[in-house]
């Protein structure tokens, strides 16, 4: 009986870990975003860009944000924490790796990135 409380605790222990490990482990990859960034430029990538649906606001800009901010964001977005229809549904079909590479492909752009409106 001990023997198998022991491995009980050693598989949990184990199990705990490799779950945290793997979010944590994530890498984004900027180059692997190009099948999912269609989805973003449409609205992200015009500056001072304003929507009607559900209400009037401006569109962020996303290229040269901070990677962990649009990580954040998109999980905020999955989770229903932050409200907009649209990103909600767009967010609900990412996995946790897409939104690491959409983010690594944002945060890397800077003003001299070629097809980037605000150079």
């Amino acid at each position: 009986m001990k023997k198998i409380l022991t491995m009980a605790a050693v598989f949990g222990t184990l199990g705990a870990l490799a779950a945290s490990a793997s979010a944590a482990d994530i890498q984004g990859d900027a180059a692997a975003a190009q099948s999912k960034v269609a989805m973003c430029i449409g609205c992200h990538a015009i500056p001072d860009y304003k929507t009607s649906f559900p209400e009037v606001y401006r569109v962020p800009y996303l290229g040269g944000q901070n990677a962990k901010y649009i990580e954040s964001a998109l999980h905020a977005y999955q989770k229903g924490d932050r409200k907009h229809p649209t990103m909600r549904a767009i967010a609900g079909s990412l996995t946790d790796q897409d939104i690491a590479n959409l983010a690594a492909y944002y945060a890397q752009q800077t003003a001299t990135t070629p097809n980037n409106p605000r150079k």
